[in-house]
């Protein structure tokens, strides 16, 4: 059996998801984005494959590093998709988002989806029925909104986030957790509505680091899966070996 090593490399966290065929079998959170480090996980799994979706500017002898050991594919301009992408500049459509077109796409073909990702931003982007990015929207992230405020004002703190606070905020905590948290709720309701005005019939896929903060708060039904970008990658890595 074949196994297929995912890596995503994101502004704020650096993971890797293996596959044993098309199965997802483990989750891995990196310490780092060094060769040593991504070295252990590939002596440990021996991959058949390998793919990596990079937000960042990463050391570009890890493409050799990985390249050397097994079939290895870099997602960019070049890669095949399972979706056209008729937009100004789509070479510089971001790697994780084109991660999760392909998993709507793959889970959901042949429908309108709107996938949303919460990490250091929040993307939607919006993949119609003939299996085209259209584009979408990005907005701060919610570690990014907590940042802000405390970093331009001179006495709001940077908080320790809690899933246990109150709509009506009794303090500075939970103030600025009520803002930051319902406020993007709120963002993501009326998006999310704008969207039904204009298509009526579509998927709400949600995934991201911060997912479990704002599922219970949404009002459409929605399909809620954290390993959303990594299936995505690993429909990508099939098309393209």
């Amino acid at each position: 059996m074949s196994t297929t090593i995912c890596f995503d490399f994101g502004n704020s966290r650096f993971k890797a998801a293996i596959f044993k065929g098309s199965q997802l079998e483990e989750i891995v959170v990196l310490e780092d984005a060094s060769i040593p480090t991504l070295q252990l996980l590939v002596e440990k799994w021996k991959p058949t494959k390998s793919i990596l979706s990079s937000v960042i500017h990463h050391d570009k002898a890890i493409e050799s590093f990985l390249a050397d050991r097994a079939p290895f594919h870099l997602i960019g301009p070049t890669t095949k998709l399972n979706f056209t992408t008729p937009v100004g500049k789509p070479e510089t459509i971001g790697a994780d988002r084109i991660a999760l077109c392909a998993a709507a796409v793959h889970l959901n073909p042949h429908q309108h989806n709107l996938a949303i990702s919460l990490g250091t931003c929040i993307t939607y982007n919006f993949i119609s029925n003939n299996h085209e990015f259209l584009g979408g929207s990005i907005s701060p992230g919610m570690q990014m909104r907590f940042k802000s405020m405390h970093e331009q004002t001179a006495l709001l703190p940077l908080i320790t986030l809690t899933k246990d606070f109150p709509l009506v905020g009794y303090d500075t905590k939970t103030n600025l957790l009520s803002g930051v948290v319902w406020g993007m709720a709120a963002e993501i309701n009326g998006i999310i509505e704008a969207y039904e005005a204009k298509y009526s019939n579509f998927n709400v896929q949600l995934t991201g680091g911060d997912l479990s903060y704002f599922v219970p708060r949404l009002k459409k039904r929605i399909f809620a899966d954290p390993n959303l970008i990594f299936k995505g990658l690993y429909a990508i890595s099939e098309t393209n070996q």
